[in-house]
């Protein structure tokens, strides 16, 4: 008697808690076939599969592509010789790569963090995004800000000392692969901060960038570091603008 595997089993269990299918309850309904007859077992089968592939067709339909994906493959792998694996091969491709950029696109949006309120007798708006190499504690984050008295600005903002930059420094970047000079300048407040002095020039390039990176030196023994920001998933959207205040010193 066939059994079902571990993995059938979730993904028939997270399919019928999506469809609410009361075919469902047949799932691996094959307790009933003699163990003895090949012929019995081929045809239970030839059911589960046909089973399977009615599900699979409501996945499309509603266009759940993560669990069409998921039940795809497995259609695919346990009745490989099936018509029922014949007729999700002819989708199944195009379902996981457009699972895969969905997975993918939510992944680079969430690395985003989008903050608004209060600051220092302002109001503060800002778009922020930690470097994926260094990552953890070592991480840096890359900040837009938009605030009502210091208007708009770009800077990093570490968890050491800072950064080393003299006056006006550069920082050698790149924006996809494509090498770039940014200018840079120190805070006055002693914060470990380093500004972009061209902010818009910057956001407008980041805009049609996949990934970026800046090397940096670091006070912390003068250590360099090349940080790399994936930041493709940027939303302008939820980066919201905030009523600028006459007379506002930049910061």
């Amino acid at each position: 008697m066939m059994k079902p595997t571990f993995r059938h089993g979730l993904v028939a269990l997270a399919v019928c808690a999506a469809l609410g299918l009361a075919a469902c309850s047949q799932q691996g309904g094959n307790a009933s076939v003699p163990a003895s007859s090949a012929q019995a077992q081929a045809q239970a089968r030839q059911a589960d599969a046909a089973r399977q592939l009615a599900t699979y067709r409501e996945l499309l339909k509603i266009k759940n592509d993560q669990m069409a994906a998921s039940l795809g493959q497995d259609i695919v792998s346990r009745f490989p010789d099936s018509a029922a694996a014949k007729e999700v091969q002819q989708t199944l491709p195009d379902i996981q790569k457009r699972w895969k950029a969905e997975s993918e696109s939510r992944r680079l949006k969430g690395l985003w963090l989008y903050q608004l309120g209060p600051m220092e007798g302002g109001t503060q708006s800002t778009a922020a995004i930690y470097s994926s190499e260094p990552g953890g504690n070592d991480a840096v984050r890359l900040v837009l800000r938009r605030h009502s008295d210091w208007g708009q600005s770009v800077f990093l903002f570490g968890s050491g000392h800072g950064f080393v930059c003299k006056g006006n420094c550069l920082i050698p970047a790149t924006f996809d692969g494509k090498s770039r000079k940014l200018r840079a300048y120190r805070p006055n407040g002693g914060e470990p901060a380093l500004f972009i002095r061209d902010d818009q020039a910057f956001i407008d390039a980041m805009a049609k960038t996949k990934k970026i990176t800046m090397d940096v030196i670091l006070t912390d023994g003068d250590k360099h570091e090349t940080l790399t920001y994936e930041v493709a998933g940027f939303e302008p959207a939820k980066w919201q603008k905030v009523t600028m205040h006459k007379g506002g010193k930049k910061k």
